[in-house]
């Protein structure tokens, strides 16, 4: 080999080793050396890094375990960073890596309570000097593969009020064929899981020349638990749990601001649970899902094609204070925590730039189908007292064609449970711009008793019962100014009101129907047809005057309006014109009607029923003056029949009346209360025939007035410091005739819009004058009747505290309606009797059992159960009436138990308060009259119903005593008189 080659040969080894020396050996350990000397220098923690290994030849790079940190608090680090430089590098101009793989990453990422960021406090970097920008590419890079793998992230932020604190236990990262200066998307791949189970996948393409990236995002079982201390800063909601996942793919561009694209994507959350923070209920949701939606972030437009919703459950509830819970929690937000601080130069940003992030239009939201079934509402009013309670649901609704922009018609359909009975089902559609719309809405079973604690403040009367129902449609013209209109029917059945102040029935009535409604707000209302059934209505005459109406009203103080309101008041009402509502209702049918009329003025009371009342109203129209029909009929105390017919105008009595009243065979017994007041003796029987006739015609009264007495028979006197100071007796007897009969006729006239014009002094001087010219005339006195006794019918026997006839009585009744047909001159009399000794006790532990019945009736009642028309039907165990029995004893007679009794147990107790109630109604007047009635009428509803006796030849006297000793019948004694 030739000297020359041969030293080429050594030379070529010798920097051949040379190479390997300074590449494999003093190179890594020089640049290890410096790496580790610039960490301790610039490092704020504790850093180092083990090991680098470099291969000259393949130009591959490793760097073994970075640590940066405390050894138990290690901040930044990984296990294994491998770069493989590829030669092509020297001469392309292109820094070439042909693979980069960093093995088991591990970074903390924390934030303190001053929002300070850990990694930006490892390193203290001197101040880089500022250099003038310039326009240059970026640098060129080109990465054939880059790998991340085990990663490790653990996130802390105590920033927000409850720290957030969790990890990311496995990141795994791929990128394929990125390059700074190639139109060339790289692909990239990324996958992380979290210790819950949380799951994370981007799969996409990157661009960084214009920065732009396609692909797919999907997130699964993400806990919003995890996150939610960032929303309860902002609204101080507990969250208990909650799933989040989500699948999409987007497409981003920021060559030219920012362009963000989402399709196809689709999310779930399921189990969602959120508290206050005071531990009450908020919402509950199963599952809701959305699919088939798009995002486009330069439109400011999202398009959900289809929403699905399951089992929300939701607490909404108004505060004494008349605020949400949800608008207490949400617009009552806490202001931000003071710790957090902002750079000088984002306070300072110009108004101007603040300007330009502001949205350019409001985003648009789309829904295309929308199904939420199974939702629970409970909604709660604690402004009222007693708070009102509701429970809504299960609630179904529809939503298709949404469209936020509004122009276009949304169709929605609700379908929904009120209360325990309640039904709402409402389908239509609605434009938001302009608010219009129009429902199908079909009610059913809702409970009118939720509105009892609202009228509580203004009346004495509590709604017992009540139900809405009705087919309805709701057209909704327009909310500036509120304009809708309302057609359809609807029905209030069961309806019961009590006046709380005398523990009465008031108004109630088993049926309202409503036929043809045409409701327009503000202006007008059309009925077509009202049919009331079995309605019914109480009115009583207080012994001050006054009656049970006036003093249904709650006073209450007038309030004085503030200064302010009074000028807005004023200010406004020259805009708001006066406009006449238009009413009208075709027609009024009544059916089966009854009421009750009390004077408690008189001495004893005057009470009196009318039943069967049936009938007609014909048109009302407040636009026009036409009368309209009237036709009425009932009964007075079941056998008196009564009539109203005529016309009238109802808005403007004066311009137009013709009706004409008649009370047929009305017992004049009834009337005794006045009698006695206003002429000083009681009423022993008769009856009654009247007929009014009142015509106005423009103000002008021509009445005629027909008052037909049969019978009259006075009874004992009364003082009375109102009776009128005439020989009474003496003109009764005088003005009968000789079959009996007083015939009056009182006409009266005169002009009713002269104020000095009155009818009642007119009528009441005219009786007067016919007394005294009757008392003047003694030729036409003919005599009294004659009466005539059968000792072995005079009386009708009646079980202690009975009023039923037993067959010894139905016997002697049918002897006695055979002995009066034969003999038609007679009249019977009954007069019901009662003794105190043996009818006082059976009458008190009747009442007591009807009181049983009244108490469990209520209670029913007020627990919203279906109860019967009639507490009498109800069956009640002795438990439950032991239960009742303290609170009878105390409402009834207005003390407590001797306080010695609460030593007793507890049947010996029961015992004392029930004998004690009975003994306290076993002299009760009131029982004992009703007894003596109810005997009476039992006897005539007999002999008429029974025997075919002609009902006007049967008379009811006034009620008597019997003293009967005891364990012996109670006689009701029975009078005849011949015609």
């Amino acid at each position: 080999m030739p000297n020359g080659l041969k030293r080429a040969l050594i030379g070529l080894m010798t920097a051949l080793i040379v190479y390997c020396l300074l590449g494999f050996l003093i190179l890594p350990g020089v640049a290890q050396r410096v790496v580790n000397q610039q960490l301790t220098h610039y490092a704020t923690v504790p850093a180092r890094l083990e090991r680098i290994e470099f291969n000259p030849f393949t130009l591959e790079l490793r760097l073994h375990k970075l640590h940066m940190g405390e050894p138990d608090a290690e901040q930044l680090g990984f296990e294994r960073l491998f770069l493989d430089l590829e030669w092509d590098s020297l001469w392309s101009r292109t820094l070439h890596l042909s693979a980069i793989e960093l093995i088991g990453p591990n970074a903390e990422v924390l934030f303190d309570l001053d929002g300070k960021l850990n990694l930006t406090e490892l390193f203290e970097l001197p101040r880089a000097e500022a250099l003038p920008e310039e326009d240059s590419e970026p640098l060129a890079l080109r990465i054939d593969r880059l790998k991340l793998a085990g990663g490790r992230v653990h996130f802390a932020d105590q920033r927000t009020e409850e720290p957030i604190d969790f990890i990311l236990d496995s990141l795994d990262f791929e990128l394929l064929n990125f390059a700074t200066r190639s139109a060339d998307a790289a692909d990239a791949v990324l996958v992380a899981k979290g210790p819950d189970g949380s799951h994370i996948e981007w799969k996409g393409q990157l661009n960084l020349s214009p920065i732009t990236s396609t692909g797919q995002l999907e997130i699964d079982g993400l806990a919003l638990k995890t996150f939610w201390p960032y929303v309860r800063d902002m609204a101080p909601l507990a969250l208990n749990e909650g799933k989040l996942s989500l699948k999409t793919d987007y497409q981003l561009d920021l060559s030219e601001g920012t362009s963000l694209q989402l399709s196809d994507a689709s999310a779930t959350l399921a189990s969602l649970s959120i508290d206050s923070l005071e531990g009450q209920p908020l919402l509950r949701l199963k599952r809701a899902e959305i699919a088939q939606t798009s995002l486009d972030l330069q439109k400011r437009q999202v398009t959900l094609d289809q929403v699905r919703s399951q089992a929300l459950e939701s607490w909404l509830i108004r505060e004494p204070d008349g605020q949400l819970n949800w608008q207490r929690l949400v617009a009552g937000n806490a202001e931000p925590r003071p710790t957090e601080t902002a750079d000088e130069s984002t306070q300072e940003e110009p108004q101007s730039a603040q300007k330009s992030d502001a949205p350019s239009q409001p985003w648009r939201i789309v829904i295309a189908d929308a199904e939420l079934r199974g939702y629970q509402l409970h909604l709660a009013d604690k402004a009222p007292e007693p708070n009102v309670e509701l429970e809504v649901g299960p609630l179904d609704l529809d939503v298709r064609n949404f469209d936020s922009r509004g122009t276009s018609p949304v169709e929605l359909k609700l379908k929904t449970e009120v209360g325990k009975q309640g039904s709402l089902l409402a389908e239509g559609q609605l434009t938001l711009t302009p608010m219009q719309g129009r429902f199908d809405v079909t009610l059913a079973g809702i409970d009118l008793r939720l509105a009892q604690p609202y009228m509580s403040p203004f009346v004495h009367l509590e709604l017992r019962s009540g139900l809405l129902a009705g087919q309805l449609a709701v057209d909704l013209k327009g909310i500036e100014p509120l304009a809708f209109h309302i057609g359809g029917s609807a029905e209030i059945t069961q309806l019961h009101t009590l006046d709380t102040i005398q523990d009465r029935d008031l108004v109630k009535w088993q049926s309202l129907q409503i036929s043809g409604l045409d409701y327009n707000y503000p202006s007008e209302l059309q009925i077509d047809k009202l049919d009331l059934n079995q309605p019914y209505a109480r009115f009583i005459i207080n012994p001050d005057l006054s009656t049970n109406i006036n003093d249904l009203l709650v006073d209450k103080p007038a309030a004085t309006p503030s200064p302010a309101v009074v000028s807005s008041e004023a200010a406004a009402s020259p805009d708001e014109p006066d406009v006449p509502f238009a009413l009208r209702i075709g027609g009024i049918q009544i059916a089966d009607g009854s009421a009750n009329f009390a004077d408690l003025s008189l001495r004893p009371p005057f009470i009196t029923a009318i039943q069967d009342l049936g009938g007609s109203i014909g048109t009302i129209d407040n636009r026009q003056h036409n009368a309209a029909s009237v036709d009425i009929q009932g009964k007075v105390d079941r056998y008196a029949p009564v009539s109203i017919e005529g016309s009238l105008t109802p808005f403007e009595p004066l311009q137009s009346l013709d009706i004409i009243t008649r009370f047929k065979q009305v017992e004049l017994t009834t009337l005794s209360p006045y009698s006695a007041k206003f002429a000083g003796y009681r009423i022993r029987k008769g009856r009654l025939n009247l007929d009014l006739h009142y015509r106005i015609q423009q103000g002008q009264l021509n009445a005629e007035n027909e008052v037909v007495l049969e019978e009259l028979q006075l009874g004992e006197k009364v003082d009375s410091e109102q009776a009128v100071d005439l020989p009474v007796r003496l003109a009764v007897a005088l003005l009968k005739d000789s079959s009996g009969t007083i015939a009056l006729k009182i006409p009266v006239q005169g002009d009713l819009k002269n104020p000095q014009f009155d009818v009642v002094p007119i009528i009441w001087q005219t009786l007067r004058n016919l007394v005294v010219k009757a008392a003047k005339s003694p030729f036409k006195f003919l005599g009294g009747l004659v009466g005539r006794d059968q000792a072995d019918l005079s009386q009708i026997l009646f079980p202690p505290g009975s009023s039923e006839l037993d067959s010894a009585a139905r016997s002697n009744l049918d002897t006695l309606a055979s002995a009066l047909k034969e003999r038609p001159v007679l009249r019977l009399e009954i007069e019901g009797m009662s003794a105190p000794a043996v009818d006082g006790p059976l009458l008190a532990e009747q009442w007591l059992e009807r009181e049983y019945q009244q108490t469990w009736y209520k209670v029913l009642q007020r627990r919203g159960d279906t109860v019967p028309a009639d507490p009498a039907v109800l069956e009640i165990s002795e438990d439950e009436k032991a239960a009742m029995l303290e609170g009878i004893y105390r409402s009834r007679l207005q003390q407590q138990p001797p306080t010695e009794w609460q030593s007793l147990d507890e049947d010996t107790r029961a015992r004392q308060l029930r004998q004690a109630i009975v003994s306290s109604r076993e002299s009760s007047t009131a029982l004992l009259r009703r007894l003596s009635r109810a005997r009476a009428a039992s006897i005539k509803d007999y002999l008429v119903d029974n025997t075919g006796l002609a009902a006007d030849r049967v008379f009811l006297l006034d009620t008597g005593i019997a003293q009967t000793p005891q364990g012996r019948e109670v006689p009701t004694v029975l009078h005849l008189e011949a015609e």
